[in-house]
């Protein structure tokens, strides 16, 4: 079954975006939308461990 990808919309505050943008262009990231899988991803397992 191939991976399917969904668009979202996010609102984060001025100082977040600032640190995204930092974390960016270290390039340790593709895009924003790679950042936030991996940052997503990362929750869920760290709360799946926590219960």
């Amino acid at each position: 079954m191939p991976y399917m990808k969904h668009k979202l919309s996010i609102t984060v505050g001025e100082d977040t975006l600032s640190q995204i943008r930092e974390v960016l262009r270290s390039k340790a990231y593709r895009n924003k939308s790679h950042f936030f899988e991996v940052a997503a991803t990362r929750l869920i397992k760290d709360r799946k461990g926590d219960e």
